[in-house]
């Protein structure tokens, strides 16, 4: 049972991030970019990082160095794995959920995910196909 739940959560956070991606992916193609740099210097505009999985090409070692670090220490430190239901108290506009209207949001959440996930691999392909993820 405890197996479960890990894995339940894991999938949930999974998913969770699939569904950033798909929003990010649809926004970057959609020309909205932030401004500035992506390096110190100012050598790399954000506006020079290609679309889709290419973009990770072009962020420097350093970068995508911290980025592992940063995702590494989120998942040892701050998000310990003894917590494994998914529910960070947070609830809705300040209203906690509880019982079988938090199972029922958490399942939403969970399916959501797992079409985010098949999302962003649906939007991989159709970029390695060439296809516009914007219609004209």
């Amino acid at each position: 049972p405890e197996a479960f739940e890990r894995r339940r959560a894991v999938e949930r956070k999974h998913g969770r991030i699939a569904m950033m991606a798909v929003i990010g992916t649809l926004v970057h193609n959609a020309g909205i970019e932030l401004p500035g740099s992506i390096t110190l210097d100012g050598s790399i505009p954000f506006s020079s990082i290609p679309d889709g999985v290419d973009g990770i090409r072009a962020v420097p070692p350093l970068g995508l160095a911290q980025i592992l670090l940063g995702i590494g220490l989120m998942e040892t430190i701050t998000w310990p794995a003894s917590d494994y239901s998914g529910d960070y108290g947070t609830g809705y506009f300040g209203q906690a959920l509880e019982g079988e209207e938090l199972a029922y949001k958490l399942n939403i959440e969970l399916n959501n995910g797992r079409a985010a996930m098949m999302g962003i691999l649906a939007l991989m392909v159709h970029e390695k196909l060439g296809v516009s993820l914007i219609p004209n």
